[in-house]
């Protein structure tokens, strides 16, 4: 258990590093190619591989980290009953999206993001579909307490609420990654939403409420039980790449899509933490209370 913390961790600090890397990248030196000549030669090396592929390396950091968490937290079964519908949903929706123009509307994807399956979507765009719809659905769950409370609209009510986290980060992320110096998609006809047309988000909320459905299905006569400190991690992973697409935004000029997320998302997220964390720690308490209650019966039996 303790290397798979330790793994955990390296990837979870790896996944951030690298999108400090990416920021540096896109917003310097992209911009200010001369920069980079200042560097010294080990921060030269570290530029260009984070143009090569920091935003593959950071994809993939978090798509470990949040397996690893899953794999302590939830178990081997319940983690992958959430990982293999995320990623294989999502790509579904993304080949459509790029070739049919349903759900998100007609867009494509350049070069940056890894290896294309079909020659249409990154290899990378899936998995970051389960690793922020993992931790958007269970900061939903544990903060509406369908675990301790278990009933069909606490269900809904955390897979509309997962979704919504998920979508207002792309509420922040998709205006900026589609319109700096350096795209990684482009629409064919930009939407009235800052570039973005209004179906995406349709299209965004739509797939992670698929998905989550899929695995809260899957889940549903397995309950997780969480520690207080186990929210912990979904929601610096939550708050990571939020922070990273805020800054994005911002370099670009877009203020509005950030308040807008920061409404529909950090709240809401910071709010079911601080709900779940509370929950847990009464959970925590009470099975505390119960184990000293039995002890002291045993005693007194003696």
């Amino acid at each position: 258990m303790k290397q798979l913390v330790i793994a955990e961790r390296v990837g979870l600090i790896g996944h951030i590093v690298s999108m400090v890397f990416g920021l540096v990248g896109i917003l310097i030196v992209v911009p200010n190619a001369e920069v980079i000549f200042h560097f010294s030669e080990i921060g030269q090396t570290a530029m260009q591989w984070s143009m090569a592929g920091g935003g593959v390396v950071y994809m993939i950091l978090g798509t470990a980290a949040v397996f690893l968490y899953g794999l302590r937290t939830l178990g081997l079964g319940r983690i992958l009953a959430f990982m293999l519908p995320a990623i294989l949903i999502s790509l579904t929706s993304e080949l459509l999206g790029t070739s049919t123009g349903f759900p998100f509307g007609h867009y494509s994807y350049l070069s940056g993001l890894g290896y294309k399956i079909s020659g249409l979507v990154p290899f990378t765009i899936p998995l970051s579909w389960f690793y922020l719809g993992c931790v958007s659905y269970l900061l939903a769950r544990a903060g509406l307490e369908v675990d301790t409370k278990p009933s069909w609209w606490r269900h809904i009510v955390a897979i509309a609420l997962g979704s919504l986290l998920l979508t207002s980060w792309d509420f922040v992320l998709d205006p900026a990654m589609s319109q700096t110096s350096l795209p990684f998609w482009y629409w064919h006809q930009p939407g009235a939403f800052f570039g973005m047309p209004y179906q995406n988000f349709a299209g965004w909320w739509g797939t992670g409420a698929v998905f989550m459905t899929v695995s809260a299905l899957l889940w549903k006569n397995n309950p997780i039980k969480f520690e207080r400190s186990q929210l912990n991690v979904p929601l610096i992973v939550y708050l990571a790449n939020f922070g990273f697409a805020t800054v994005m935004s911002l370099a670009a000029g877009f203020s509005i899509p950030v308040v807008l997320g920061c409404f529909l998302g950090v709240g809401p997220a910071l709010a079911l933490w601080l709900k779940g964390s509370a929950v847990s720690n009464q959970t925590d308490t009470q099975s505390t209370t119960n184990q000293i209650s039995v002890a002291n019966i045993k005693v007194a039996l003696k």
